[in-house]
């Protein structure tokens, strides 16, 4: 059957009845289960779910408890709903697999049946030809701050623009920690709008000492401010020393793209479109805003050599190998001197 995207699913819902199988994978969990409530949400009428709606773990059924679940007929309803979580987990040579099989060559009519796939393994060919796919990938980090909105709103919380800002930037991509962090700030502020002071009080962090004003003057080759950055940023809640190291080589590999691209003749004025296309195709995760992340690689490739910017990145695999294999306890010192090492590289002939 023809997969959809998560926004897909979203719009054929608003347009059309559930259809009756749904395989639900992709990397982003939290967006997965979204779309399990929305799936609900159209299928059943909020008095019918005590008895029409079963949400059971895979790996924990049977082949009796399968064909039981997914061929009770609706009480009092037009339709069941049953999620299956962690399909991934039912053995492929197992009776309870070969149950679910089954049942998917003639499903009902009056059931919809959720498969729901953890993690960001690959679709399961057998359940994804059989069902409706899904695929529920990470957003995009213009969409981030939007769904943080919108996740805001339906906890009644009013975020002003500077705090939703700091949200992001300081927790990141990963919806799962800012849904926490936005059940955090709602209870904290009880009702009324929260600030940008609320979130520094939360997280630890304030406008100035992000893990993206690290970034930036790491690039931008302002060795001192760097390293004055490093401890505020490393004590925000939820933040490490491995997760500072990625997000500072993921800079500079981008950084060293956009150098390429100028030693190849890109035009100064056209670089910061060429490496926003770049992360279009690639998709990575983790990065801030595209546009404002291509416009900084591209302003700071300037500043940097092909070959300073090789030794930048060997540099910061050594200090991934020293944070991850040595008992060094201090994270703070060892990026610190790198970031120091990185704004004193002195200029080479390439």
């Amino acid at each position: 059957m023809p997969g959809l995207t998560f926004d897909a699913l979203l719009k054929h819902l608003k347009r059309a009845g559930p259809d009756p199988v749904y395989y639900l994978h992709g990397e982003e969990d939290v967006l997965k289960d979204e779309a399990v409530r929305a799936l609900v949400d159209r299928a059943l009428e909020p008095a019918a779910r005590d008895f029409n709606l079963d949400v059971r773990a895979a790996a924990e059924l049977d082949a009796e408890t399968v064909a039981a679940l997914l061929n009770t007929p609706p009480m009092l309803a037009e339709r069941r709903v049953v999620v299956l979580r962690g399909v991934e987990q039912m053995r492929k040579k197992s009776k309870a697999r070969d149950a679910l099989i089954e049942y998917l060559r003639h499903p009902s009519a009056a059931t919809v049946l959720v498969l729901l796939q953890n993690g960001g393994d690959p679709p399961e060919a057998d359940l994804a030809r059989a069902a409706t796919a899904v695929a529920v990938e990470r957003l995009a980090p213009e969409r981030v701050s939007r769904w943080v909105a919108h996740t805001a709103s339906q906890r009644g919380l009013t975020l002003a623009p500077e705090a939703a800002l700091l949200l992001v930037q300081t927790a990141g991509a990963e919806l799962g920690v800012l849904s926490q962090e936005l059940d955090k700030l709602t209870a904290l502020t009880n009702g009324r709008p929260a600030t940008a002071a609320d979130v520094s009080a939360l997280v630890g962090a304030r406008h100035g000492e992000t893990l993206q004003d690290l970034i930036k003057a790491t690039l931008t080759r302002h060795a001192a401010l760097a390293a004055r950055l490093v401890e505020p940023v490393l004590d925000q809640a939820g933040m490490s020393g491995v997760r500072i190291l990625s997000a500072i080589g993921t800079a500079l590999l981008g950084t060293a793209l956009a150098r390429a691209e100028l030693d190849r003749g890109t035009p100064h004025a056209r670089l910061p479109d060429t490496i926003f296309r770049h992360l279009l195709k690639a998709r990575p995760y983790g990065l801030d805003n595209w546009k404002d992340t291509s416009a900084l690689w591209a302003a700071s490739a300037e500043a940097w050599t092909a070959e300073e910017l090789s030794r930048a990145l060997r540099l910061a695999l050594e200090t991934d190998r020293a944070l991850k294999t040595t008992t060094v306890s201090d994270e703070a010192a060892l990026l610190r001197q790198l970031v120091l090492y990185l704004g004193a590289l002195a200029r080479e002939a390439a």
